[in-house]
């Protein structure tokens, strides 16, 4: 994913910067730059297992920012201890073309 929702909510609010967590990521995080390199703008999470829990707080508290715009699914508030506010971003999803979803996570489960 190149941009998520806290980045556009960042943006709507008038974010005078985004800050790229890249330089301050570790562990599972940096090999995640590595491996999607269009996701240099956001602060990526690829699941929430406690090793990479630790390693995302470890990024976000070395990351000179003086917010996280949070746009998971989850709150981040809940499981990670940060020295620096969250703001959590709620979005929903709405279908263009309605069944489209429905269609490709049949084709996928084989149904």
């Amino acid at each position: 994913m190149t941009y998520g929702a806290g980045w556009f909510a960042a943006k709507q609010a008038g974010a005078a910067e985004i800050v790229d967590a890249k330089p301050y990521a570790v562990g599972s995080i940096q090999a995640t730059y590595a491996k999607y390199p269009n996701a240099a703008h956001i602060l990526p999470a690829m699941g929430y297992g406690e090793r990479q829990v630790k390693e995302l707080e470890e990024t976000i508290n070395a990351t000179p920012a003086d917010v996280v715009v949070e746009g998971t699914p989850i709150n981040l508030t809940r499981i990670i201890s940060v020295n620096k506010p969250i703001a959590n971003v709620t979005y929903e999803l709405e279908e263009i073309d309605p069944g489209v979803i429905e269609e490709m996570v049949t084709k996928v489960l084989g149904g």
